[in-house]
């Protein structure tokens, strides 16, 4: 694990112009090594991103995101749990004085009843939350970045975006690891004007085949039609 964090280090001192590219180009490997297609559209990658966690890989993706959206003023970073809070709270790391916020899926005895909430639909699972924050945590004067590991339908995100509007937050951007483009999420946040940026766009065939889509072509695609 050292060696790999040293070697990705080495990457983005030396290609500080095309980090984005160099990050891009790492996570799609990564997704071509370790990941696999299963049936119903699943692309199974919990080998380094959503159950066990290829830290150095994530420090960079991290380092990403923060140059993404830099200059936006963010100080708080949110997700939903569970899978979505080990790569919110790297990715905070890289945003000065950032908080992380995750919404809970279930109601707590000490989250009490002073919360927003949101009803999302997680296609992994099948199944409705109704997702939870605290008022205490988010308020009028936040200014968010929302991040998780994946983009399906792009329910969970919405509700995200929702339990910021009932604060009065300011929702800087949408920062996701991979975006599943067949399933639309990542078009339905651009054309509601969100400020989306994912690390890898997949494309998957029935075959079992993966095709990445540039993130920048995919916003090309939503405003020529």
């Amino acid at each position: 694990m050292l060696q790999y964090e040293l070697n990705c280090a080495k990457i983005y001192k030396k290609t500080s112009v095309m980090l984005g590219g160099v990050i891009l180009k790492l996570l799609e490997e990564k997704i071509m090594k370790d990941g696999a297609v299963l049936p119903g559209g699943i692309l199974k990658v919990d080998g380094f991103l959503n159950h066990r966690i290829d830290v150095g890989f994530m420090n960079e993706a991290g380092r990403e995101f923060s140059r993404l959206f830099a200059g936006l003023g963010i100080n708080k970073i949110l997700t939903v749990e569970a899978s979505g809070i080990g790569i919110a709270c790297i990715v905070a790391q890289y945003f000065d004085g950032a908080d992380v916020l995750f919404a809970k899926k279930n109601q707590t005895k000490n989250l009490g009843e002073n919360t927003y909430s949101a009803t999302v639909s997680s296609f992994t699972h099948g199944r409705d939350y109704l997702i939870r924050v605290s008022k205490d945590y988010l308020n009028e004067n936040d200014r968010v970045l929302i991040v998780d590991d994946f983009l399906a339908v792009g329910h969970a995100a919405v509700g995200m975006i929702e339990l910021c509007k009932q604060a009065g937050a300011t929702v800087c951007g949408v920062g996701i690891c991979i975006e599943k483009a067949f399933q639309g999420g990542g078009k339905t946040l651009r054309e509601m004007g969100v400020n989306l940026h994912s690390l890898a766009i997949v494309q998957m065939g029935e075959d079992g085949s993966i095709s990445f889509i540039d993130d920048a072509d995919a916003a090309k695609v939503l405003l020529c039609k």
